[in-house]
């Protein structure tokens, strides 16, 4: 295990490895991140320590440096060069090239560089002095790491090289080699990275998940070089980890939420207090997965999906977490505090996490036996038919089939043909109809919803025709004009039906809509009518 002392100002800090196995000093700033890994399948296979600390990374390998990775420099700003240029020249006064810069700072994609930006913070008796001696340098513009993670390189086993994944402040995942240190592939995000998720192999398939500062999670896949998938968060992640197919995402809304990693939400489980930090517990010996969630009471939940399987109190509020092999233990927590402090707990080997007001192990239903129904002679003979007859069948269906849906593209096109829908398919007149019948009977009030869909041109001239059986019904009007139709509105046309049979039987009563002067409808619609129960009561 290793860990970081801070140092009173003015001394170096110190990074320390547990179980006392030595220590060295650091004195190279602040690190972003920090990472494990194997490099190299030789003899004895010790892994590395990777420390990413600003615009390099520096790996460690028995205590003792072994290889410093700096990223590449960015294009600078032309417009921020030229000035530079034009300053090394003699060509502009210092505070000129201030007023300039602040200009470019404000409007320009590119940021400044750091030389740049240095400049604009001094005062104005210091400009001189400061471009009198930088105006000679080349103008460098450099980014930063802000979250680092490893990728295994071909091998899924736990021993397997790996690769380093960073994530940097202009928003680009880089991963790099485990042996030459050079960039394998880059990837570019609409935002800075500051947690990242990876799972699979970098030689066969991986998939890549990036929490940022925007409140999105993306995923990214192998081939991909822009995001596939983007998940919206209602508040800003806070934690990042994948247990099995499931992302857990914690947020500042005191909650831990589940999504697939096509951006489904699948739970959301509310906290009691703030989350601090995230992490996942693996117990291999039982094949268990799950979540580890610090929060700012002071307490550790561990979760399996949305059920809760433990809580540990700490003293004070836990600010990280590691689950894993420690000396000769596999199940070993190690927690650090707000305070300073360092807590290691270790699972006994007979322990079984069990949900919150539930058993371990599985289900009850999974032990009752099915009662299933012995093979049958019929049984028997049917799938040996099945079995030699297949192909034959298959071709039977498919000729089925086809049939079925010739059949029904016919009656389709009959349809349309013969206008015996209720909405038109002609552009000229496009026109929908919807009928409603009201009543017990023996009258009932039978209601036209005619309606005009096109976008801007009215229809006049249409004409409402009723085909039905006299000796059933008795309409008042059986046939009659429609006004004007103006687009986008529904007309409700009115009428009455009098039932005239009283042996409680019905019919159809066809409507037509029709276009003064042609005899083919325009559109139709069949309409069922009810019983009369005025009449079969009586």
């Amino acid at each position: 295990m290793a860990g970081r002392t801070l140092r009173p100002h003015g001394q170096h800090p110190h990074l320390f490895l547990l179980p006392g196995a030595g220590r060295f000093a650091w004195g190279w700033g602040v690190q972003a991140a920090a990472a494990t890994f194997l490099m190299e399948q030789h003899e004895p296979r010790t892994p590395a320590l990777a420390l990413a600390s600003g615009p390099c990374v520096y790996v460690y390998k028995n205590l003792r440096p072994y290889f410093k990775f700096s990223l590449p420099q960015l294009p600078p700003n032309p417009l921020e060069q030229e000035l530079w240029n034009q300053a090394k020249e003699d060509r502009i006064d210092p505070l000129t090239l201030k007023e300039m810069l602040e200009g470019i700072r404000e409007k320009a994609e590119v940021p400044l560089s750091v030389q740049s930006l240095r400049f604009l913070q001094l005062e104005l008796s210091e400009m001189e002095a400061f471009v009198s001696q930088h105006k000679s340098k080349s103008i460098k513009r450099q980014t930063v790491i802000t979250t680092m993670t490893t990728l295994k390189k071909n091998l899924a086993d736990e021993d397997a090289v790996s690769c380093l994944v960073l994530g940097t402040e202009n928003k680009e995942l880089l991963v790099l080699d485990p042996e030459a240190f050079t960039i394998l592939a880059k990837m570019s995000l609409p935002s800075v990275p500051v947690f990242l998720e990876v799972s699979g192999q970098f030689d066969v398939e991986f998939r890549l998940a990036a929490a940022c500062r925007n409140g999105n999670v993306y995923i990214l896949r192998r081939d991909s070089k822009h995001p596939k998938y983007c998940i919206e968060l209602s508040a800003q992640p806070v934690g990042l980890v994948r247990v099995l197919k499931v992302l857990v995402v914690g947020s500042t809304q005191e909650s831990l939420h589940g999504f697939t990693h096509k951006g489904k939400k699948l739970w959301t489980v509310q906290m009691p207090a703030a989350i601090l930090t995230m992490n996942l517990l693996e117990q291999r010996s039982r094949g268990l997965q799950a979540v580890m969630a610090g929060l700012a009471n002071g307490e550790v939940r561990i979760y399996h999906d949305k059920a809760l399987l433990n809580v540990i109190r700490a003293p004070d509020a836990v600010t990280s977490l590691c689950f894993g092999r420690y000396g000769r233990e596999d199940n070993t927590l190690i927690m650090t505090t707000r305070g300073g402090g360092l807590i290691i707990k270790i699972l006994k080997r007979t322990a079984v996490f069990v949900e919150a007001g539930g058993v371990a192990g599985p289900p009850p239903a999974q032990a009752m036996k099915l009662s299933v129904p012995r093979k049958t002679r019929l049984y028997v003979d049917q799938t040996l038919r099945e079995r030699e007859a297949g192909t034959a069948m298959h071709r039977t269906f498919q000729t089925d089939l086809y049939l079925l849906r010739l059949r029904a593209a016919r009656a389709y096109v009959q349809a349309l043909e013969s206008s015996l829908n209720p909405v038109s398919v002609t552009a000229r007149e496009p026109l929908k109809l919807h009928a409603v019948v009201q009543g017990l009977g023996p009258t009932f009030k039978l209601t036209l919803h005619l309606q005009n869909t096109s976008a801007a041109r009215p229809i006049l001239g249409l004409l409402v025709c009723f085909l039905y059986n006299e000796v059933l019904y008795a309409l008042p009007r059986a046939f009659f004009k429609v006004p004007l139709l103006v687009p986008g509105l529904s007309y409700p046309l009115e009428t009455f039906v009098e039932s005239l049979s009283d042996k409680g039987i019905s019919d159809i009563i066809k409507v037509l809509v029709l276009r003064e002067g042609q005899s083919a409808p325009l559109l139709s619609a069949h309409i069922n009518m009810p019983v009369s129960e005025g009449l079969a009561a009586a």
